[in-house]
């Protein structure tokens, strides 16, 4: 994990896991206090399981297939969205368990992608404000400075707004 990564991840109050089942996908909002999901290692990170609505959709998934994806957002204007995809497993009897007050068990995730995702459209909660990057009827659509980068702007689809044919 990079540094700017691992301070999203430990200052996050919630982020959204999905995990998969057979050919179904199942997608979970997971919370807990700031700074309760904790980088491990340089591809690990683990966060506790507290007490919910005992339907053990996420763990069972866990447990069945061992594959997880999570999806960390800020929500507060300086938004920032990461990727987070791997194989996770289930420690009921670890030492890091003492670590979080309430938990069950803890979930150990090791990362096979890390990757931040375009954070255009995330709005601003804070501030009770939408993306400026929404589409308005009559407006041009505002144009994100990634789109600009070097590795980026030569491989834009003719068919992007902003691409080598706009």
């Amino acid at each position: 994990f990079r540094t700017e990564h691992v301070a999203l991840i430990e200052e996050a109050a919630f982020f959204f896991l999905a995990t998969a089942h057979g050919e179904s996908v199942d997608c979970s909002f997971k919370g807990g206090p700031a700074g309760f999901v904790r980088v491990t290692g340089p591809t690990t990170l683990e966060w506790p399981d507290f007490d919910g609505n005992s339907m053990y959709r996420s763990l069972g998934n866990i447990r069945g297939s061992g594959r997880a994806g999570l999806l960390f957002i800020r929500l507060d204007g300086s938004p920032e969205r990461l990727r987070v995809n791997g194989r996770a497993a289930l420690l009921y009897d670890h030492p890091s368990l003492g670590r979080y007050p309430g938990a069950k068990l803890v979930i150990r995730l090791e990362a096979i992608e890390i990757f931040p995702n375009c954070p255009r459209y995330i709005p601003d909660l804070r501030a009770g404000r939408a993306s400026e990057y929404l589409p308005v009827a009559g407006h041009a659509l505002a144009k994100p400075g990634w789109k600009d980068r070097d590795y980026i702007r030569d491989i834009l689809p003719e068919t992007d707004p902003h691409g080598p044919g706009a």
